[in-house]
């Protein structure tokens, strides 16, 4: 997705997973926090979770939405030892050398909901509070995040086990297209990947938190 969201996006999900005995730490990623992009790579935010990762204890399951998903997938390239599953929340890891947005030169904004409709972004189960909250709160994708080609190495990430919470597409819809090389992704080449379909929009921290949160931890205990 073009704009991200800060941590305060995942502000009912992790409610609910407290709620729900889960430790949940979200994150705000260099570049989505007011600072200066210029200068912003992937690497940066791939470093900023490694470095929260390693600040906690025991095995850690990392959730990522949208753009976030190549960065999860690059921390797990780095760190296997250190991560029990991996959750792609509406996106998933992509192929080595592939960048989200290639010709980024400039901060993405938030794209208009027509525009979303037509990326295939949906707002299902967004009313117009949530719209305007959203809308008000959102900040531009870092034109270097987007435009930095995924740097994994062929190593033991492959074998960490990945859910994907498929809520824009259903999953069967998903494998056709990775199966019929739309979408460049090595969902295949992961030795244990579970898909659970959440239907709603792109974003079901928003329109279906409490749901999302039950996902995430039934998929942290298992």
């Amino acid at each position: 997705m073009d704009a991200l969201a800060a941590a305060w996006a995942w502000s009912e999900v992790e409610a609910a997973l407290v709620d729900a005995g889960i430790n949940s730490h979200a994150l705000t990623l260099p570049g989505l926090d007011g600072d200066p992009t210029t200068g912003l790579g992937m690497r940066d935010h791939v470093d900023t979770v490694v470095a929260a990762v390693r600040n906690l204890d025991g095995e850690v399951v990392l959730v990522g939405h949208s753009g976030g998903g190549p960065v999860v997938q690059c921390v797990v390239d780095r760190i296997p030892d250190r991560i029990k599953r991996v959750i792609y929340v509406d996106t998933g890891p992509l192929v080595a050398g592939v960048a989200l947005r290639p010709d980024a030169t400039e901060d993405i904004d938030l794209p208009s909901w027509d525009e979303l409709a037509e990326q295939q972004a949906s707002i299902e189960g967004l009313d117009e509070a949530a719209l305007e909250r959203f809308r008000r709160l959102a900040v531009p994708q870092p034109a270097g995040v987007a435009a930095s080609p995924i740097g994994v190495t062929a190593g033991r990430r492959l074998g960490v086990p990945a859910t994907v919470v498929c809520t824009s597409l259903p999953s069967a819809v998903l494998l056709q297209m990775i199966e019929q090389g739309q979408m460049p992704s090595e969902l295949p080449q992961i030795l244990d990947v579970a898909y659970i379909d959440l239907p709603t929009g792109h974003w079901p921290m928003f329109s279906r938190p409490d749901d999302l949160a039950e996902i995430i931890a039934g998929e942290a205990r298992r």
